[in-house]
């Protein structure tokens, strides 16, 4: 248990992961928000057949374990789309974008959904008596509320996708976790590499954690001093 010896040969390494983390994570969320928000949308839409695509994605992302979905993405749907497109293959990075979104997504649709409703109904009224038709009310009065409302929640989805990063070790993906693994199958410092590694998931969820407090703590003070 050389500490000293896993700080110094260790950090460069980790150091890689940690930039593969964090541009996964941050790419994964920006779609995430954006597949969440059109499948908040959908959800809430009069249209049965956009409630039922929506709701079908958000039952199958939300009810299978994020594993399942990057091996999915990762070897199955390669190996569907080679019928059509023989030697297609996506890389590990592409894969892990791509599940990270899509699971993130499912979750953020659900906390669009929740700051949506959480928006008071005098608002859309009187919108509506302004003479706005529901699709400019929804983008112009609710949505920027909802989205303002929903801004903890999404640092907080932030941070969960940042460790669910680790699952994407499975498929390949040179973020923290798999290359932790690879320096403990050279050096065998099982405890204090991984001792190491949960204090880099540790530093960056605090600090991502303080912000969170920090943007909820303006929003009560704002909503306090508009009251």
């Amino acid at each position: 248990m050389n500490f000293g010896r896993v700080i110094s040969e260790a950090t460069p390494l980790l150091l890689q992961g940690l930039r593969y983390t964090l541009i996964v994570s941050l790419i994964g969320i920006v779609i995430g928000i954006v597949i969440g928000l059109v499948m908040c949308l959908m959800n809430m839409s009069k249209n049965k057949l956009l409630r039922s695509i929506a709701g079908v994605y958000i039952w199958i992302i939300r009810g299978t374990p994020m594993l399942v979905q990057a091996y999915f993405v990762f070897f199955g749907f390669p190996q569907l789309l080679q019928l059509l497109i023989p030697g297609f293959r996506l890389e590990a990075f592409s894969a892990g974008i791509i599940t990270l979104s899509l699971n993130a997504g499912a979750y953020l649709a659900e906390i669009f959904r929740s700051g949506i409703q959480a928006v008071p109904k005098g608002q859309t009224e009187a919108a509506r008596s302004l003479g706005l038709s529901s699709s400019k009310t929804m983008m112009k009065v609710v949505l920027p509320q909802a989205f303002k409302i929903t801004i903890p929640s999404l640092v907080n989805q932030f941070i969960i996708s940042i460790k669910d990063t680790s699952i994407l070790s499975a498929i390949g993906l040179a973020e923290l976790t798999n290359m932790t693994k690879q320096y403990v199958g050279k050096s065998y410092e099982f405890f204090a590499s991984y001792v190491y590694l949960a204090v880099f998931y540790l530093v960056i969820v605090s600090l991502l954690m303080i912000l969170s407090n920090y943007i909820e703590k303006r929003l009560k003070y704002e909503r306090k001093s508009n009251s």
